[in-house]
């Protein structure tokens, strides 16, 4: 769960530009700890992990409005530094393709990057109590959990936009059947024309009842997608770690790859 699917003009300026500022300070620190010559070797897989990520946000499970994120394998293979840099450019690069908005993007920055350093972290202590020989398990457990901690994490950030006021006369892009009219559901203290009301005709607080049916519907369809990526991690990560175990084990930023054997010093 690693987006906020909301277009510009929805979220109070503060929120957004918060995100934005939050995120560039964590680009920044990020390019700091990764800037050695070892980093520099690292950029094509930065590279082909943003991509992977890409091609997988582009696809939605229809069903159950779900699309693969592929961020805590990104964080497996990259490590936290390098994690941090592939989230902001596979954000900002989905916010161009129309994939929520520009203004949201830091915020969703923020996310999928803890999405993949959480993964990360989650699938090391995994390891580190059922051993190497259980990849595949450390990274399907890691997945679930870092999935539903960062769903919780977009559902707050909804609920705190929601309890803010939002932007006034934002859209969301959730057509009023009735009225064939784009409400802002993060509107707080406006009369909506449709806005539900009580037997008193009082309205309710539509921003309340927007973060609640958010809510409900990722906890009721989100925990068949984490299980699905969880499968897809467990697959994906435990294969590498049989062929290339120092990328799984030792991290992208590893100071050496284990060594080897080319054709010459065989013999052939």
């Amino acid at each position: 769960m690693s987006h906020i699917h909301i277009p510009d003009g929805v979220l109070p300026l503060w929120l957004w530009a918060a995100g934005w500022i939050l995120a560039l300070a964590l680009l920044f620190l990020a390019a700091r700890a990764s800037s050695g010559p070892d980093a520099r070797r690292k950029v094509p897989l930065i590279g082909v992990i943003a991509a992977l990520m890409l091609v997988a946000m582009s696809w939605e499970i229809v069903p159950i409005a779900y699309h693969v994120n592929l961020s805590v394998i990104g964080g497996i293979l990259l490590g936290p530094p390098l994690s941090v840099i592939a989230a902001f450019i596979v954000v900002v690069v989905l916010a161009m393709l129309g994939h929520g908005g520009v203004t949201v993007a830091g915020l969703n920055a923020i996310v999928l990057g803890v999405e993949m350093v959480l993964g990360w972290a989650l699938f090391r202590g995994a390891v580190g109590v059922l051993g190497r020989r259980h990849a595949a398990l450390s990274t399907g457990l890691a997945t679930v959990v870092t999935l539903a901690l960062t769903t919780t994490m977009v559902v707050g950030l909804v609920w705190v936009a929601g309890a803010t006021g939002g932007a006034s006369g934002g859209e969301t892009g959730m057509l009023e059947p009735t009225s064939l009219q784009l409400p802002n559901p993060f509107s707080k203290g406006t009369q909506e024309p449709h806005s539900p009301a009580d037997e008193h005709g009082h309205e309710h607080d539509v921003s309340s009842l927007s973060a609640a049916r958010f809510a409900a519907v990722a906890y009721t369809l989100g925990p068949i997608g984490w299980l699905l990526e969880a499968l897809i991690g467990a697959a994906v990560i435990g294969y590498v770690a049989r062929v290339r175990p120092a990328m799984v084990f030792e991290g992208a930023l590893a100071e050496k790859d284990p060594h080897i054997p080319s054709h010459e010093s065989a013999g052939c």
